[in-house]
């Protein structure tokens, strides 16, 4: 396939985010000149404002109370879909947005964060003829959005009916009793939503963005923020032409008159030697439900993720969801309608949820409301009355598309001097031709990682034995990786390395199994911060 990632990637040096650099940054900006643009949030949305704030020239600040992908942005199903749920709804417009985004992501900007990921329903008995007949014509209508959205065949397989033996060949754990055979489909699949979170930020710090996590926003006005820094307690202030919030089911709490209405998605983790080996992932109808479905998807690093579920939170919204038993017993209960060997509680070794930051357009709160699996994922951008900008709905599939309008807005609004958007065809850090990609002297699995870093990256390991070696028996992730993760990636406590540039922390045994080690590379790399 013809390349069309653009512009080389920036180098490590100039998009290298640190312990020092955030030093430098945060002194530079609190207390200190007015700044184009100041983003609070540095989820994806977050991070793909301020990519493309500066790549149109923009001076720009970009805060979070966390770290990168702290919040929704790390607990996605890393699919970036193409919108044939929403097709299905009569949501055209999304679907479509969805197609293209997709496209853009696996074509232009991130080719070696996101590819093809092949998916088979499984034709058991508890799939009707017309059930398999209207899962059939969706995947077709699936396959006409990846045409008007101009994404190349070769890029995405056509979807197709395969035999029974074929689908016992790419899903072996599934019955064979009652099986008619399958539906095989596909989507595109990220390896890690933190990766992709990482990678804008990483784009935008390149073109000069000042990205300041553990700095929270204390109150927004259309002039700037009072933030605080986490790690110091110490306060000030920064001025910034425009303030585009982007703190995603945290949006209400800084802005008035912003409703959102989160969703808590549910995933489960487990072993790969539950369910055996994976070739595709699955889709696994939910019994008494027309469009919905258990996800099924095999990892690079062996485990096995399994979601999700869409079901209203009230009250409070947390830094972290939990993720509540019923929610996993319903997960479990729908996987083994399909499987040949029924899941245990006990082979769930992990769980993760996500909240999605849905708006609430209901009117004025009367009548029962719809369930959030009804409730579209139309993004909006909406300003107040003091003229902070907000951006708030949406998923993670289009964030390029939010950040874009959300800016769009900013300069249109405070008259800032810049020009359209220019992020459909801007490479994110590490992005190349699958061509160049294929040929890049590392292993694959850091090739998907990192792209064109991932020499660098295995060289860390090459030149010292120790960081070679992985930090968790059985666990792929390496020293090297960590290593990175504080010199380039912007990691500053083995959270951010456990639970966010890896994802050894969703499993609470392994996270304890390797805390040692991570508290001691991040000792010994303290002295080269920044």
């Amino acid at each position: 396939m013809t390349s069309r990632t653009g512009p080389a990637s920036p180098t490590p040096s100039a998009s290298s985010l640190s312990a020092g650099r955030r030093t430098r940054d945060l002194t530079a900006a609190v207390d200190g000149g007015t700044v184009d643009v100041l983003v609070v949030g540095l989820g994806a949305t977050g991070a793909g404002a301020a990519l493309d704030a500066a790549s149109r020239g923009l001076s720009v600040v970009a805060v979070d109370a966390h770290d990168l992908a702290f919040g929704t942005s790390r607990f996605s199903s890393k699919l970036v879909h193409g919108g044939l749920r929403y097709l299905a709804s009569g949501q055209l417009d999304v679907a479509h947005e969805s197609a293209v985004e997709r496209g853009v992501l696996m074509e232009r900007t991130a080719p070696h964060l996101v590819r093809a990921q092949p998916f088979v329903l499984p034709l058991t008995p508890l799939v009707s003829p017309g059930r398999a007949a209207l899962a059939r014509a969706g995947f077709r209508a699936g396959d006409a959005l990846r045409l008007a959205a101009r994404t190349a065949r070769a890029t995405l397989p056509a979807p197709r009916r395969i035999s029974a033996t074929e689908t016992r060949h790419l899903a072996p754990a599934v019955r064979a009793d009652g099986l008619r055979g399958g539906l095989l489909s596909w989507d595109g699949r990220l390896t890690d939503d933190a990766r992709l979170v990482t990678a804008l930020a990483r784009t935008a710090a390149a073109r000069g963005a000042r990205i300041l996590t553990r700095v929270r926003a204390l109150e927004l006005t259309a002039s700037g923020a009072r933030v605080r820094d986490e790690l110091t307690g110490e306060e000030g202030g920064i001025r910034a032409r425009a303030v585009i919030n982007a703190s995603g089911v945290w949006a209400g709490g800084l802005v008035d008159g912003i409703r959102v209405r989160p969703s808590r998605g549910t995933h489960l983790v487990l072993r790969p030697e539950s369910l055996g080996p994976l070739p595709a992932g699955l889709h696994i109808p939910v019994p008494g439900e027309t469009n919905r479905f258990v996800l099924v998807l095999p990892q690079d690093d062996g485990r096995v993720y399994a979601g999700l579920t869409d079901e209203p939170v009230d009250g409070p919204v947390p830094d972290v969801a939990e993720a509540p038993e019923t929610d996993i017993g319903f997960l479990l209960d729908v996987l083994c309608s399909v499987l040949e060997v029924p899941l245990r509680r006990a082979d769930v070794v992990g769980a993760f949820a996500g909240l999605r930051p849905l708006l609430d357009t209901s009117a004025d709160g009367s009548g029962a409301p719809p369930r959030t699996a009804d409730v579209s994922r139309r993004h909006a951008v909406l300003t107040s009355s003091e003229g902070v900008v907000t951006v708030v709905g949406g998923k993670l599939t289009t964030y390029r598309r939010m950040a874009e309008d959300a800016v769009d807005t900013a300069v249109r609004v405070r008259r800032l001097p810049a020009g359209p958007s220019r992020t459909a065809s801007l490479p994110l850090v590490g992005a190349a031709s699958p061509r160049a990609l294929a040929a890049l002297p590392a292993p694959r699995r850091l090739v998907r990682r990192y792209g064109t870093e991932a020499p660098a990256v295995h060289a860390l390991g090459a030149r010292d034995a120790r960081l070679g070696e992985p930090v968790l028996p059985g666990h792929p992730v390496t020293g090297a990786e960590l290593l990175w993760a504080v010199r380039h990636e912007g990691a500053l406590d083995e959270d951010d390395l456990l639970d966010r540039r890896t994802r050894i922390g969703l499993v609470p045994g392994d996270r304890a199994a390797a805390l040692d080690a991570v508290r001691a590379l991040l000792e010994a790399a303290s002295p080269r911060h920044g």
